[in-house]
């Protein structure tokens, strides 16, 4: 990864922090790091991160807030840090927009694999592997591949960098069945330890962005039992 590329780590344990950014600045990344909620808002408009590594439980304002914070201006990726086991708390974080999550104690070295996963699959380079002048079009759904763009009748999606991975893997094999393992092995990076549910978070938000009722879906249908597709 080039140095220009920022990674903001918002994480209130020093030890914790002093770590994970020794491990992302070998990497070649520029890193900043704040040990609050408060700070994070000001680091992010200042810093103008690539991605953010955000702690759950922060003094001040939690991890929660500041994602759901931040989604509400920018799809910069995020991803969750949480000392919890419990995966309702994970889901949490994903619910409010969090690409990915790691759980605490972590290694280093898998935190900053999955960094570089993360910023592979939101950046240009990933892109372009679709080739030049990829374009599906689905009724009023369009799907810029190269641009990882995506619109509708109501004009630009904003999705984040997973929600765009799994619409363009389902859009990209319509009609096919997939069930959650699938989708986490075939979206997810294939180190991720996550469960099903992780997915269920990232449908129902796809969903509520790219269907005219989300409640009565034309495109991305569940299929009871078994998993989920895309309907052209």
């Amino acid at each position: 990864m080039p140095s220009a590329t920022r990674i903001l780590v918002v994480e209130d344990e020093p030890m914790v922090a002093e770590v994970v950014e020794r491990y992302l600045a070998r990497d070649g990344h520029d890193v900043e790091v704040v040990h609050d909620g408060r700070e994070a808002m000001a680091a992010f408009e200042r810093f103008a991160p690539s991605l953010i590594v955000l702690d759950l439980m922060l003094p001040g304002i939690d991890g929660i807030e500041i994602c759901r914070r931040i989604r509400e201006r920018s799809q910069t990726p995020i991803i969750m840090l949480t000392a919890r086991g419990d995966e309702v708390d994970k889901l949490q974080g994903l619910d409010v927009g969090a690409d990915d999550y790691v759980t605490k104690p972590f290694s280093p070295r898998e935190l900053a694999a999955r960094v570089q996963a993360v910023l592979r699959r939101a950046g240009p380079a990933w892109a372009r592997q679709g080739g030049d002048d990829q374009l599906l079009r689905f009724n009023d759904l369009l799907i810029d591949l190269p641009k990882r763009a995506v619109e509708n009748a109501r004009g630009p999606l904003e999705l984040t960098a997973r929600e765009f991975d799994l619409l363009s893997f389902l859009t990209r094999h319509p009609g096919q069945v997939f069930t959650r393992d699938q989708l986490l092995d075939a979206v997810w990076d294939r180190t991720f330890a996550g469960e099903p549910g992780t997915v269920t978070v990232h449908m129902r938000r796809l969903r509520s962005k790219v269907e005219a009722d989300a409640s009565r879906p034309r495109h991305l249908k569940t299929v009871w039992g078994v998993g989920y597709k895309f309907e052209p």
